[in-house]
């Protein structure tokens, strides 16, 4: 009934099954991808042909992750998985970037990859059997694709000089390094990092071990379709109109050309749009079919992709009138917005970022379950907003996208190393970056408000950052690697590399690839050149902010103190009573974690301090010498069993009621009275001996 083909390799010490012809069989391709107890089913899917008139390559990729996986069941009341979370958009995203560039060029045929995580081992991450996953099931399928490739993720150890394969979340909290390379046998395809200020040398050190490791997987994969792989589907040729493509360059070569000198955005996007009319209406016959206006639409774009990168490459002119290592006019403005705890407004020629913080508690934090674990907790985010208006057309709002989700995500990697531990600044930080203009590199834009705008609110940064992001023309062994790439440079190029850091290193790393890979010797370059641009832009920052100003008026005053672990239920008290009173009486928030940290937050700095002492009155033993206001709880022929706070009672004897004699205890204190008594002794069975008169006319060191 089944035709299985497996094929086991191993990775760093850890075996990895490849599997196809049990599961998922009407499939194009599916394989069943398993390390551990993680388990990944991926299968591909595409249509017979593409649809009339379909002019690009329509491509989806979902990666998505069961609960069931890790034995859990969805929280909330709708007990089943339903919108993606960012985790899953992101790795989807992981999986795309470096496939979607080996499909020919004309196969405009709809593809659908859909990876599910269906068994979860924690230690095991999926994330890059995923990406093996997806190429693996390509492969051996009809589908053209010109693969295979594979991932890796590659931690890095400073102190010990130490590079981690494949390493567990575990092992990733304590790593300098989380980087993801994708590639082929030959090149790199991808990479995505978060670092700790890693230098540009252990980035390619770490670049270079992650492809041996991709060689590997890749050699398996043709093992695997060697074995079970069927034919490929014929590449459709597209028949050129010679004519058309002659006109073009003939009688309109110059005019287009002229188009791309204009250096603003808007002006030169209508210029090229009217040379585009003039073409069209000179080389499109009359009454010609729809098939002759969809060819002079593709010529006319290969010619506008031709334009740009000749004259780049032969020329060393960029559609600005830039060099290829120029950086565009920079301004950098702070506190910018009135009432928010911090901004700032980041220009870099037609390129716009209001980066905006708001600080707020531990309360304020982002909760979320994942695979991982029942309950996430995020004390620090960024999220990215690119209104139609930034590029100057009219876009109807909505959730944001998964390009709004990656762009964030990277921005908010790159400034992750440089907020403090939640230990010595216990605040919940939330950036915005809201693209006000955008021509190329609005992630990077969002990196420098970003910066800024956390200096202006008071967060004490290690250093600020800055980023840039970098571009590349081949054509043979020509190319350019051009720094602060424009949005034409970016659509019509081969390399979209974005790089963000301070003095110290490197923070984020990005780097798609639309060409079929990248050397490390040119990488090796990009990045050198990049680490210029990158200082360049940060000095220009720095002339707005150099460090962090004091903490915002306006953000909430937070302050933390450690107790015992057997003092915590004091401060609770029963019900949550006491914990309930001291935010009712100071108007403070009042937080305890299991560890015994307890976080006060408040607007009011003698708030704060109020709540302080009456933790410390709640939470400490008497000792000898305070006084406290208690309330009489019983009266004896001998004294007086008094309150001095909930649970806690001590003994005023019948002598040290007043100063003079008292006959009867009855005649000074009754029960419920408030009294102002004196510690005067402790002794071993934990018994507390109180004062009255050597309280009287004194002020309570603690009270409640």
């Amino acid at each position: 009934m089944f035709n299985i083909v497996k094929k086991t390799f191993k990775i760093d010490g850890k075996e990895v099954v490849i599997e196809t012809g049990r599961i998922a069989r009407q499939a194009n391709g599916a394989v069943l991808v398993s390390c551990g107890d993680t388990q990944i089913l991926v299968a591909t899917t595409a249509a017979k042909k593409p649809k009339p008139g379909q002019d690009f390559f329509p491509l989806s990729v979902d990666y998505i992750e069961k609960l069931y996986a890790a034995g859990r069941i969805p929280g909330g009341y709708i007990k089943r998985e339903t919108r993606p979370s960012d985790r899953e958009v992101l790795t989807s995203r992981l999986i795309d970037r470096p496939i979607r560039p080996l499909f020919p060029e004309n196969f405009f045929v709809e593809v659908q990859v859909v990876a599910t995580v269906m068994s979860y081992e924690p230690g095991i991450p999926s994330d890059w059997l995923a990406i093996v996953g997806a190429s693996a099931a390509l492969h051996i399928s009809d589908v053209p694709f010109a693969g295979p490739v594979a991932g890796v993720r590659i931690g890095y150890i400073k102190a010990e000089k130490k590079f981690l394969i494949n390493p567990s979340d575990e092992e990733l909290e304590t790593s300098d390094l989380n980087l993801m390379v994708a590639g082929t046998k030959e090149a790199i395809l991808m990479v995505e990092a978060a670092a700790n200020f890693v230098s540009e040398e252990t980035m390619l050190q770490a670049i270079d071990t992650a492809h041996k490791q991709i060689k590997i997987m890749c050699k398996v994969q043709d093992e695997l379709r060697a074995a079970v792989g069927i034919e490929k589907r014929p590449i459709p040729v597209a028949e050129k109109n010679e004519a058309m493509e002659r006109g073009l360059k003939e009688r309109f070569g110059k005019k287009l050309s002229d188009a791309y000198s204009i250096h603003k955005k808007l002006e030169r996007r209508e210029a090229i749009g009217t040379v585009k009319a003039e073409a069209a209406k000179a080389l499109i016959p009359e009454g010609a079919d729809s098939s002759v206006k969809e060819e002079f639409d593709y010529l006319f774009e290969m010619a506008c992709y031709n334009t740009l990168r000749w004259n780049i490459l032969d020329k060393n002119l960029r559609v600005d009138g830039r060099k290829s290592t120029d950086i565009r006019p920079i301004t950098s403005e702070s506190g910018v917005l009135k009432r928010p705890h911090g901004s700032a407004l980041f220009t870099r020629g037609e390129t716009q970022s209001i980066g905006v913080c708001t600080l707020g508690t531990t309360d304020d934090c982002q909760r979320g379950e994942s695979l991982r674990t029942p309950l996430e907790e995020k004390l620090f985010m960024l999220h990215y907003n690119m209104p139609g208006y930034s590029v100057g057309e009219p876009k109807r709002l909505g959730s944001p996208g998964r390009r709004e989700v990656g762009h964030g995500n990277l921005a908010e990697r790159a400034l992750r190393a440089t907020i403090p531990d939640g230990r010595k600044f216990p605040y919940t930080i939330r950036l915005v970056s809201e693209i006000t203009e955008s021509n190329g590199s609005s992630s990077m834009a969002s990196v420098c408000s970003g910066s800024l705008a956390l200096m202006d609110a008071g967060v004490p940064v290690s250093e600020p950052v800055s980023g840039i992001a970098m571009g590349l023309i081949k054509e043979g062994d020509k190319f350019a690697i051009l720094s602060d790439i424009l949005g034409d440079e970016d659509a019509l190029g081969d390399m979209d590399f974005k790089v963000a850091g301070g003095k110290s290193g490197i923070t984020a790393l990005q780097m798609d690839i639309k060409i079929g890979g990248l050397t490390l010797d040119i990488l090796k370059q990009a990045m050198a050149q990049a680490k210029e641009g990158r200082a360049h832009i940060l000095r220009e920052i720095m002339k707005c902010l150099t460090k962090p100003r004091d903490l915002s008026m306006r953000a909430p005053r937070v302050e933390q103190m450690k107790l015992k672990q057997e003092r915590v239920r004091d401060l609770i008290g029963p019900g949550g009573k006491n914990i309930k009173r001291i935010v009712a009486e100071t108007g403070c928030k009042v937080n305890v974690d299991d560890a015994g940290v307890v976080t006060i937050a408040s607007q009011d700095g003698k708030a704060a301090a109020a709540a302080k002492r009456l933790i410390v009155f709640l939470t400490s033993d008497p000792e000898i010498g305070d006084i406290y206001l208690g309330t009489v709880k019983k009266v004896a022929d001998f004294g007086a069993f008094v309150e001095i706070k909930p649970g806690t009672e001590g003994l005023v004897h019948v002598s040290q009621l007043a100063a003079e004699r008292v006959e009867r205890v009855d005649e000074v204190l009754k029960e419920g009275d408030e009294v102002m008594v004196k510690v005067i002794e402790l002794d071993r069975t934990g018994r507390i001996k109180l004062s009255r008169k050597d309280a009287i006319g004194k002020t309570p060191t603690y009270k409640m």
